[in-house]
């Protein structure tokens, strides 16, 4: 229960909680389905799931109301206030909506009340069944961006100008971004086992050598329990979920010198090719590099290109190949995937 902790702050309770969704990176961008409503036991499955509390309760009451549960259902099963009940309900409700129009249904007015309840930009290409740049493209031609808020520091005792900033869909501005030159530094979102306070440690260290050398430092985080999120390790705190679109519109009203990635553990180093792709100026280690480090595959290659000694090893795409691959190099035998940091859905195998 000590892991995962994320934070996300907005104008509305639906906004906050749809970012926090997202900066979890459990892999949903929203309220993803947890069952498919053509399963015979699908609404089995989400009645046990409200009655018994787990980690993915969440995901299944919005399940519960597109499987045609009502508030009072819900409630009666989990014992939730009513109140955010309803606040779920109408966030499921708009993604029929969004399903049902489409993209081409997408006007300005409507793209803007699901922006600013807290919709990413992923979660409406699924729902559209387009990619997610298609959305930022229309997002584009309705000049539809988020502003920034800041946080008051000291609950309004004090006058305090502290540039501490989340993202919202309102009118006014408040980032007064400055026109020095800047670093920003991506974090490495919610803590869990393999990515954790190590990280956090090299982003607040990458934040404080860089305002020595005379740039203004920005860090981009969603986890409320670190330094890296301290109003004052930085000279600008974001206080957002580290997702592409997130950072992309940091990037779009900063303008920084450059983005550092290498520090947040895997959060950042997965954005680190779409962020050069978007013509970020990733520093440091190059995303190419990183790519090469990172794909089991091209790293192998690499290592036997510089005739170096490596275990035996194969890279497979299917069940039938890991257990024919297995049969040539023997058991005991480690299987983890590309991209990931710290054992993350690593096995041993006998």
């Amino acid at each position: 229960k000590s892991v995962g902790e994320v934070m996300a702050i907005g104008r509305t309770q639906q906004e906050s909680l749809q970012k926090a969704l997202r900066g979890l990176e459990v892999g949903a961008t929203g309220f993803d389905p947890k069952v498919s409503l053509d399963d015979p036991e699908a609404l089995t499955k989400i009645r046990r799931e409200l009655k018994d509390a787990g980690a993915e309760r969440i995901w299944y009451i919005a399940d519960a109301f597109r499987a045609g549960l009502s508030v009072d259902g819900v409630f009666n099963l989990t014992n939730i206030d009513r109140w955010f009940l309803v606040q779920i309900e109408e966030l499921v409700r708009l993604e029929e909506k969004v399903a049902e129009v489409g993209i081409t249904g997408l006007n300005a007015d409507f793209l803007r009340q699901l922006k600013r309840k807290g919709f990413a930009d992923a979660r409406l290409a699924k729902l559209a069944g387009v990619r997610e740049a298609e959305i930022r493209k229309l997002r584009d031609q309705y000049d539809l961006h988020p502003v920034y808020k800041r946080v008051d520091t000291c609950a309004a005792e004090f006058a305090t100008d502290t540039a501490y900033m989340y993202s919202t869909y309102e009118e006014e501005c408040e980032s007064n971004p400055s026109d020095r030159d800047k670093i920003m530094v991506l974090g490495g979102g919610p803590n869990r086992i393999g990515q954790g306070i190590e990280f956090d440690y090299c982003c607040v260290h990458a934040s404080l050598a860089l305002r020595e050398d005379g740039y203004e430092t920005i860090m981009v985080n969603c986890n409320p329990e670190t330094v890296s999120t301290d109003y004052d390790t930085s000279d600008r705190l974001y206080f957002e979920p580290v997702t592409l679109e997130d950072v992309l519109e940091i990037v779009r009203i900063e303008k920084p010198k450059g983005v550092i990635v290498q520090y947040g553990g895997q959060t950042p180093l997965k954005l680190a090719r779409a962020l050069e792709a978007a013509g970020v100026p990733v520093i440091g280690t190059s995303p190419d590099a990183i790519d090469r480090a990172e794909d089991r595959e091209r790293f192998q290659h690499a290592v036997e290109r510089l005739k170096l000694k490596q275990p035996a090893n194969a890279t497979v795409t299917t069940i039938e190949m890991a257990v024919e691959k297995a049969k040539e190099i023997g058991y005991p035998l480690v299987v983890r995937p590309s991209y990931v940091l710290g054992g993350r859905a690593m096995e041993i195998v006998y």
